[in-house]
């Protein structure tokens, strides 16, 4: 059965996917650099930053360790 509203899950992902890409863009970093040093596969990194991908913890913790911010900064809204 279709539901009438929007998956929440799915925006909260896309909004946290448009902060990672962001902030990845204002460290001047290409993915393929940020992958590197975030240890995460560039087409994982990919799929985060799309909103599709749901990152684990340690994910979460290396990506914030890669942007020189901290995890709570990484995913306030």
């Amino acid at each position: 059965m279709p539901r009438d509203e929007p998956d929440l899950n799915s925006e909260q992902l896309r909004r946290f996917g448009d902060r990672v890409r962001d902030l990845r863009i204002q460290a001047n970093l290409t993915q393929e650099a940020f992958a590197e040093m975030t240890n995460i596969n560039r087409r994982t990194l990919q799929r985060i930053e799309r909103g599709t991908s749901d990152p684990s913890c340690s994910a979460l913790v290396r990506i914030a360790a890669a942007l020189h911010i901290s995890l709570a900064d990484l995913v306030r809204e």
